[in-house]
C-alpha cells in the first residue's frame, strides 16, 4: 500500500516501549512525526533517534509526538535505549513500536525490497491533527535525517495552516512568506497589513503574518 499526500494515516494498535497502544486514539490533537529505522542497535539509527529525544523541547513547542518503529521486538527496543542513552548523552522520552510481523510496516510502505526486503528503511511521515499525512521522507540506510528540516517543515505545516501563504526554498522561522497564487494583488493589503513585495505578478512576499 502507497501512502501519499493528503492520505488518512492509516490506524493501527501495536506494542511499544510506552506499552500497547491505538495509533490515532495516542496521537490526539497532536502532529505526529512516525519513522521507521532499519534496525536496533545499528549505528545511524543509535544518532538518530538521540537525536530526536535531544529536541524534546522543540518538539513539545510544536504540538508534536515522536514515535519510532522498526521490526524488532519489544525487548530489544527497551534494551538498546540504555545504548542510545549512555552513547547520546540523552534519554529517550517517545515510544517505540515493536513491529516483528511487519503489519504496521506493510501499512505504511515501509519495506522496500530493492533496498532491504526485510528490515524497513528510514521512512517519515508527519501527520497532522485530522490525521492526514502531510510530509513523507524515505532516506537510504546510509544516510541519517536532518531533524532540523523536519523542524522547519513542522514549523511552515503550522503557518500556511492558518493563513494564506507558502513558505519559499530554504526558509526558516521569521523570514518573509509568499503570498499564494489565488490571492489578488489588490486584496493583499487588507489580509497582509505588515505590506508586501510584488516582484513579479505571480511572485509576493510578505513578512510572516504570524509574528
Amino acid at each position: 500500500m502507497s501512502i501519499r499526500l493528503g492520505d488518512d494515516a492509516p490506524n493501527f494498535e501495536a506494542m511499544t516501549t510506552a506499552g500497547p497502544i491505538d495509533f490515532h486514539q495516542w496521537a490526539g490533537d497532536s502532529w505526529v512525526v512516525l519513522m521507521s529505522h532499519p534496525a536496533d542497535y545499528t549505528p545511524v539509527c543509535t544518532t538518530e533517534l538521540g537525536k530526536v529525544a535531544s529536541l524534546e523541547s522543540e518538539f513539545s513547542a510544536r504540538n508534536t509526538k515522536p514515535i519510532a518503529i522498526s521490526v524488532d521486538p519489544v525487548e530489544s527496543h527497551s534494551g538498546w535505549i540504555g545504548d542510545i542513552n549512555e552513547t547520546q548523552n540523552t534519554s529517550v522520552n517517545f515510544p517505540l513500536i515493536a513491529d516483528p510481523d511487519r503489519v504496521i510496516a506493510d501499512l505504511y510502505d515501509m519495506i522496500h525490497p530493492n533496498a532491504d526486503n526485510t528490515n524497513t528503511v528510514r521512512t517519515l511521515f508527519i501527520i497532522g491533527p485530522d490525521k492526514k499525512v502531510k510530509l513523507s521522507l524515505t532516506y537510504p540506510p546510509s544516510t541519517g535525517r536532518n531533524f532540523n528540516e523536519v523542524l522547519r517543515v513542522l514549523d511552515s505545516l503550522h503557518l500556511t495552516a492558518n493563513y494564506q501563504v507558502a513558505t519559499p526554498a530554504n526558509w526558516e522561522q521569521g523570514e518573509d512568506c509568499v503570498v499564494v497564487p489565488a490571492i489578488k494583488t489588490e486584496d493583499i493589503p487588507a489580509k497582509f497589513p505588515k505590506g508586501y513585495t510584488e516582484v513579479k505578478p505571480y511572485l509576493r512576499t510578505t513578512p510572516q503574518p504570524n509574528l
